[in-house]
């Protein structure tokens, strides 16, 4: 057995992961809530709030250096009332608190430090602070003693400013935005920023640091497959990002981003929403040019997923850590060491076939990161098998066999922690691409999957009397309120799964998550979504998030779904709200068309004159899933699909695009029509593909 813990908190109570962490602090810790915010205001003392997440590095390292060290807890607690968040449970706290931070120091990033009024106001904020004044920073022992002598002495002036930047900050969330029409010249203008911003030398946009950006290429595979720009972009980016570090070369799935500009050396905290949106741009990439490297990034980021982030119940979890978990051997925490080898490991590992596998995957004496080596393809087998003189099937049978070989290897060695809660909002992104993974490449697994993760968060993080909730971990679910993103994103999935299954189910309860949305979060005075309800808590400014982050947004995910239900419905309510969103944003999209990639992907549906596919027969029958494939499996992003059985009498979907659409001499038919006008049925999944080739 372990030693006591010297320190216990109130964070021992909670259940998200980032929270236990701490709770063996000294420091003095509430999670977010009235208890504390009530003490501040009783004792008169200023609310350090710190945000975080678990697989944050940075986070720990200042964990270590600070919260863990007596003297600074012993500062905190004599001057503060100390607060906890983890910004993946609370994005509303961590929404409003990030705009105060960069506003106040023009950056931002985590551990968020940020001290408070009772009510909320910021007076003073910052990100990671040192032990000790280094890198023109201050130590953080001298940043609590300044703050808490400047509430005593100068609080009329720190009030003054918090209060005009609160102002500030609510008169921003509840403006209108400027707007402008909605038109292709936005996605020209959009794809001509994207260009100017991409790196030709490694692939993706902008320098070091370097992000994955699903949704841009989300959007970027839209705009080159209607006009025949930028596949080349496209297609080096999913290359570069796939072959370098960021890519785990072993066991699937990526890092979250490349701290330098070639994609080799990553930050390692593996995320649950990076990685089902790029297994989602992977997939539509081989719908659309039928190349087997694009399906099989998916399915080893799809395969990884499910191996290490599912719950059995059928949830996926949040994050994996940047660190290793510490061992009696090695107490000390290292990022990175549980992906990074040395030329003795692959030595004794591989044998003889190490010099071959070193030669491909660049593992060298000197190494390429702390004097180890992250696995990225230097060379390709065609090269390396010119250089050995081995013929390339043996080449590309060595990188085969050394890869299972090391990735068992690995598994031996101390994991990285597992964030292991559940969030409503990331699971309907997996929703998503394990629907869409089912359907494009005919796996029924996938499919199961889909299955069990709706299955999952519809009943546990759903309460008896309907309410959607945030997060679930260890059986229960948190008293978090549903935020818009978490509506918009689980709607998503749900359509996928529709598509996926031809359950009416999914479809009906994507259209009651639409219409909670629309009821709960939308505004007609800013003719745009709040990210918080009437239902929520009051925080010091409503929070409104406008643009894609790591994730989309609530606003963008709500215009994607709502476009989709409006033609499947024909309710004009959903489009004209969808299009308000997308025009208040125009003009955002096409000057920084990086951080709007799903409103982008949403307007190239929106101008792009969808089509409406009815089908009608048995899911069951194998001429109707030909049709269905016929219709789902090529990348047509601007259609949506809808089933009836014939012989209803009261059809599972009450849809006008199956309104008297019957069978053809007792088969399968489809229906492919444009503003519920359609073209001549079919029942030869041959004549459907001519249809569909001619839209």
């Amino acid at each position: 057995m372990g030693e006591r813990p010297v320190h216990t908190n109130r964070l021992i109570h909670e259940t998200s992961p980032y929270l236990l962490q701490h709770a063996h602090n000294p420091v003095d810790w509430y999670p977010w809530g009235e208890e504390a915010l009530a003490r501040a205001k009783h004792e008169d003392k200023p609310v350090l709030l710190s945000v975080g997440y678990a697989a944050c590095h940075w986070c720990h390292v200042m964990e270590a250096e600070s919260f863990e060290d007596e003297a600074t807890a012993a500062l905190m607690n004599q001057y503060f009332i100390n607060i906890k968040v983890d910004r993946e449970e609370r994005p509303d706290i961590d929404s409003i608190y990030m705009t105060a931070v960069q506003a106040m120091t023009g950056g931002g990033g985590w551990p968020m430090t940020v001290f408070l009024t009772p009510d909320g106001t910021p007076l003073f904020a910052g990100t990671y602070f040192p032990p000790e004044d280094r890198w023109q920073m201050p130590s953080f022992r001298k940043v609590l003693r300044y703050v808490a002598d400047a509430y005593a002495s100068r609080r009329d002036e720190l009030l003054a400013h918090g209060h005009e930047l609160v102002a500030r900050m609510r008169a921003a969330a509840g403006a209108q935005m400027p707007g402008g029409r909605l038109a292709i010249t936005v996605l020209d203008e959009a794809f001509k920023a994207l260009h100017h911003a991409f790196d030709p030398a490694f692939a993706g946009f902008g320098q070091a640091p370097k992000f994955p950006q699903p949704m841009t290429l989300e959007f970027l595979l839209r705009y080159a497959m209607r006009t025949g720009q930028g596949m080349d972009m496209l297609a080096a980016t999913l290359r570069a990002m796939a072959e370098g570090g960021i890519y785990d070369q072993l066991g699937g799935g990526f890092h979250r981003y490349s701290v330098d500009a070639q994609w080799l050396v990553p930050h390692f905290e593996k995320m649950l929403y990076d990685n089902v949106l790029l297994a989602r741009v992977y997939l539509e990439t081989f719908q659309a040019t039928g190349e087997p490297f694009y399906r099989r990034i998916a399915e080893e980021t799809l395969d990884y997923l499910v191996r290490e982030m599912c719950h059995p119940e059928g949830g996926f979890f949040s994050t994996q850590d940047a660190d290793s978990l510490p061992t009696p051997e090695s107490p000390q925490k290292h990022e990175g060491a549980f992906f990074v080898w040395t030329p003795a490991e692959l030595r004794d590992a591989l044998g003889s076939d190490a010099m071959v596998f070193a030669a491909l995957y660049d593992v060298t004496d000197a190494g390429n990161f702390e004097g180890k080596n992250i696995l990225h393809v230097q060379r390709s087998p065609a090269a390396v098998a010119r250089v050995t003189g081995l013929p390339i099937d043996r080449v590309e049978a060595i990188a085969a066999r050394g890869r299972r070989i090391l990735f068992e290897a690995r598994s031996r060695r101390p994991a990285p922690a597992l964030d292991d809660k559940v969030l409503t909002a990331w699971n309907g992104m997996a929703l998503r691409a394990f629907a869409l993974a089912a359907v494009v490449l005919d796996r029924d697994d996938y499919r199961a999957t889909a299955v069990r993760c709706a299955e999952f968060v519809l009943r546990e993080l759903r309460r008896a009397d309907g309410e959607l909730l945030r997060t679930w971990k260890d059986g229960r679910a948190g008293a978090t309120l549903a935020f818009l993103e978490d509506y918009a994103l689980l709607a998503d999935g749900l359509l996928a799964l529709y598509e996926a299954t031809f359950e009416p189910r999914w479809l009906l309860e994507a259209r009651a998550l639409a219409d909670t949305l629309l009821e709960r979060f939308w505004d007609d005075e800013i003719r745009g979504f709040y990210d918080t309800s009437a239902a929520h808590e009051t925080l010091v400014v409503r929070p409104r998030d406008t643009g894609d982050n790591a994730t989309p947004c609530g606003s963008s995910a709500a215009a994607d779904v709502l476009l989709r239900l409006a033609l499947i419905f024909d309710e004009a309510r959903y489009r004209e709200r969808a299009l308000a969103v997308l025009e208040a944003m125009a003009p955002f999209m096409q000057r920084y068309p990086t951080g709007f990639g799903r409103y982008l992907a949403a307007a190239e549906f929106a101008l792009g004159q969808p089509h409406e596919i009815a089908l009608v027969g048995d899911p069951g029958d194998e001429q109707l899933r030909a049709l269905a494939a016929t219709a789902l499996q090529p990348f047509i992003p601007n259609r949506v699909v809808v089933l009836g059985r014939p012989g209803d009498a009261t059809p599972g979907v009450p849809s006008p695009l199956l309104s008297g659409r019957g069978q053809i001499d007792g088969k399968a038919t489809a229906y492919v029509c444009r503003n519920y006008t359609c073209r001549m049925p079919v029942t030869d999944p041959a004549a459907l593909a001519m249809q569909l080739k001619s839209l």
